[in-house]
């Protein structure tokens, strides 16, 4: 049996050029079906559901609003819900008080240098210590004194238990020297020391704390006792005043 193939190259090659050009339209025209079925899905989720969620989440919020706006001195109980709260960060900000006077006691310096105070103050908002007191060693006692708190430094570990060392202050300021009689009639000299304290010295958050003036033993909270002799009466001046 004889083929004569009596269609032109050419024309076969059109065909085929056809068919590809069916194929591909049909395609984009599938592709393009399906990003229209997307962009419809992701429209109907934007309008429809989300719509639907907000309007629940409206609707909830009202809801909890008119439940509150019920709700008796609501202003004082939340207040009183917010004052609880802090309690704890209250409580950890509140100072040590008594270890000024296991600071005191440390401080003072050794006889023939030891001072008595007469007027002693702490003021918490600018970190200030003010002490008056008077000296029978003249002034060698009181710059003992300034020296040994500039010395004095504070051993105690922090809330992640690791040792610190701080020192009591870098600076005191000396004023008010000068001459006068104690109790007794003894001449003595009286002074004033002020100086900016560091905070770990009564913070609540210095666990262990150990004070340790220079070439003395350690003053802990409640380790020592203090002295009768550290406090006394304010020394008049040389002619009866004070």
């Amino acid at each position: 049996m004889i083929e004569i193939n009596l269609v032109p190259d050419i024309k076969q090659e059109l065909i085929k050029a056809r068919r590809v050009q069916a194929l591909v339209i049909s395609g984009a025209i599938v592709v393009g079906l399906i990003a229209i079925g997307i962009v419809i899905l992701l429209a109907l989720y934007l309008f429809g559901v989300q719509a639907v969620r907000s309007n629940l989440a409206d609707a909830a919020i009202t809801g909890k609003s008119k439940q509150l706006s019920g709700v008796s001195d609501l202003a004082n109980t939340l207040t009183i819900q917010h004052q609880l709260t802090m309690l704890t960060q209250l409580h950890d900000e509140k100072n040590i008080d008594s270890r000024f006077f296991d600071l005191l006691a440390a401080i003072n310096p050794e006889p023939p240098n030891n001072v008595t105070f007469s007027t002693t103050q702490v003021d918490a908002d600018t970190k200030t210590i003010r002490l008056e007191g008077q000296a029978s060693g003249g002034y060698t006692a009181a710059d003992v004194l300034k020296k040994t708190i500039i010395g004095t430094k504070l051993v105690y570990k922090d809330s992640s238990g690791t040792t610190q060392t701080v020192s009591l202050t870098s600076d005191v300021s000396t004023s008010d020297l000068s001459y006068g009689e104690d109790s007794l009639g003894k001449k003595v000299l009286r002074f004033t020391l002020t100086f900016i304290y560091d905070d770990a010295f009564f913070a609540r958050s210095s666990q262990n704390a150990t004070i340790l003036p220079p070439g003395r033993q350690n003053a802990t909270d409640s380790y020592l006792r203090l002295p009768g002799s550290l406090f006394g009466d304010r020394a008049t001046t040389q002619g009866g005043n004070r």
